[in-house]
């Protein structure tokens, strides 16, 4: 019996039924790791406007999740981060009236209208339905505007992606549902090159920042995060 049993829960976590892992916690390994939790699943402390002292009321822990609700604009980590692995699930809205659209930053410096200004994006986007969808460059996972990212990695959307962003020094990755889908060198001859032919090109402070802040967009759509781990890299 106890045999069938750890069976039926095997096959369930397999088919997501399950979690092996509680939502937003660590496990003693990765605490051992050296990561720490960016949201505890109840609140949203640990979060703030962007250029503001405190968090804008459109952004609620929601079910487990960090939740867009309301326009609130973009959020931020109270924290810098330099060199940095950060980790995290991200899901859009099946029945939004329009295409969701989100991203997460890094490196970002305050004193430009906005966070973009700054810093560069990790790209979270409904492919399917937005616009942006129709360029690998805009698309999830991508760069935004200047890596373009692979197809058949983005989940449906309603479903569940899993990030990672791996920042060390100049070095960049970016992870979707397990797969490396871009990786640059920032303030290489490459990177320059881009973003001279991109919009960024008349933002002198793109891009330039070695430390700042992590933040998540307001797009004016729903989007909600939960699991958001760090772990500061040497």
């Amino acid at each position: 019996m106890r045999k069938s049993i750890s069976i039926a829960l095997s096959l369930l976590i397999a088919a997501g039924s399950v979690s092996a892992q509680a939502l937003n916690t660590l496990t003693a390994a990765e605490k051992a790791a050296g990561w720490k939790l960016l949201f505890d699943g109840k609140t949203t402390d640990g979060w703030r406007g962007y250029m503001k002292q405190n968090g804008p009321d459109g952004w609620k822990a929601v079910d487990g999740a960090l939740t867009r609700v309301a326009e609130g604009g973009d959020i931020v980590t109270k924290d810098k981060y330099k060199n940095f692995e950060l980790t995290l699930d991200w899901r859009l809205d099946p029945n939004s009236k329009e295409p969701s659209n989100s991203g997460v930053f890094f490196h970002g410096i305050e004193g430009p209208d906005a966070i973009y200004y700054s810093a560069p994006e990790m790209q979270i986007l409904d492919d399917e339905k937005h616009p942006d969808g129709k360029s690998p460059l805009t698309s999830a996972g991508s760069n935004f505007a200047l890596h373009p990212a692979p197809r058949g990695v983005v989940k449906p959307v309603g479903q569940w992606n899993t990030a990672k962003l791996v920042v060390n020094g100049p070095h960049v990755e970016h992870w979707l549902n397990g797969k490396k889908v871009v990786e640059y060198e920032l303030w290489s001859d490459d990177w320059k090159q881009r973003v001279a032919k991109s919009k960024f090109n008349a933002w002198p402070e793109y891009g330039k920042a070695t430390e700042g802040y992590i933040g998540l967009q307001d797009h004016g759509n729903y989007v909600a995060f939960r699991n958001i781990k760090i772990r500061v890299l040497p």
